[in-house]
């Protein structure tokens, strides 16, 4: 039986830092040690908002967003702490303690965060993937690959547990990226499954909750939703798919993120090691030379059937595409860099 990783990576009974000393803290009891001034909000709003554009993209997941820019685990903590401790505390109207309990302050920043990038990046991102898909591709294979080399320098040492863990990650996530769309329905039942499943994938680094709802169907016509709520072009039919839809993503992430939460304490590399398979194999749907086929060219993009290109047949200028791949790569780097640096000066105090 293998270890648990809590007590290998542990000192003292403290947890050590996940991906970016920034974010390190006893997050098994809900303290976080980031600061609560208004550069910490707006970084979180931030960070919401790159999740909430990412989410929007079939292909991309907002968790690896969050493993990038260092706030995975404390995110996954508190959504694990809407709990019966949180239940007794609002019985008994200790509201502020309530909020505390789950970290509120950082939540509510990074949900505001996440609304925007959302409802801003669904209209800019049906033009980037319509006009420049190879460069949009390129710069999110950029940022997929630095969270892969951040993520693997967390993982303490490679044993065979862990080696299988990323072998079976990188084939889930393939195999789910080759699956083809699926025929959805607009019933309330299929659209809370549909829901409790892809916000499981959006936690997930490596699995899109948006690719899952094209899947099964549903992700234009949950999008479409979005798009005639914010328009006010509200329908009863419509208000009660958008309530079933929402009320699955609430249901499926408070009890996917408590799972998590524990593997993350109890066995953090090999989890570590799952999730960096996962993103691996994520790179299969990412990669940026793809061009639709003859019969499907002229479609809108959702509708375009997508064939993979070897470099040495790809008609245009390769290097454009390595640059802003390079580039992405090194801004995350940076983003590292800079956090560790932070947290060492914080420390330091």
């Amino acid at each position: 039986m293998e270890r648990s990783d809590s007590d290998s990576e542990s000192k003292g009974g403290k947890e050590t830092s996940f991906v970016s000393p920034a974010a390190s803290g006893d997050l098994s009891k809900g303290s976080f040690s980031s600061g609560k001034g208004i550069g910490s909000d707006l970084i979180n709003c931030l960070r919401g908002c790159c999740m909430g554009a990412a989410d929007a993209v079939p292909g991309v997941s907002g968790g690896t967003i969050a493993l990038i820019m260092g706030h995975y685990q404390r995110l996954i903590a508190a959504i694990s702490h809407f709990d019966v401790s949180l239940l007794g505390m609002l019985r008994k109207r200790q509201v502020a303690l309530a909020y505390n309990h789950v970290d509120g302050r950082f939540l509510t920043m990074l949900a505001v965060g996440i609304v925007i990038g959302a409802v801003t990046f669904l209209r800019l991102m049906g033009w980037l993937l319509e006009s420049h898909l190879p460069e949009t591709l390129s710069v999110f294979l950029g940022l997929l690959l630095a969270s892969v080399w951040i993520v693997q320098s967390h993982v303490e040492r490679w044993t065979v547990a862990r080696v299988l863990g990323f072998l079976g990650g990188s084939v889930a996530a393939v195999l789910i990226s080759r699956l083809p769309a699926g025929e959805g329905n607009g019933s309330l039942l299929f659209l809370f499954g549909t829901a409790a499943i892809a916000i499981c994938a959006m936690i997930l680094p490596g699995i899109s909750g948006a690719l899952v709802l094209v899947m099964f169907g549903s992700y234009h016509m949950v999008t479409g939703l979005i798009k005639d709520f914010l328009k006010l072009k509200i329908t009863v039919d419509g208000f009660l798919q958008l309530v079933a839809f929402g009320s699955g993503c609430v249901v499926g992430l408070l009890a996917f993120s408590r799972i998590l939460n524990w593997l993350l304490q109890h066995f953090r590399s090999t989890t570590m090691a799952v999730l960096m398979g996962l993103m691996v194999g994520s790179i299969v749907k990412l990669w940026p030379l793809q061009r639709p086929t003859d019969e499907t060219a002229s479609l809108v993009f959702k509708n375009r059937v997508m064939v993979y290109v070897w470099p040495s047949e790809w008609s245009s200028s390769l290097w454009p595409l390595f640059l802003l791949a390079v580039g992405s790569f090194a801004v995350v780097l940076a983003m590292e860099w800079y956090g560790k640096k932070r947290a060492e000066q914080l420390n330091a105090r």
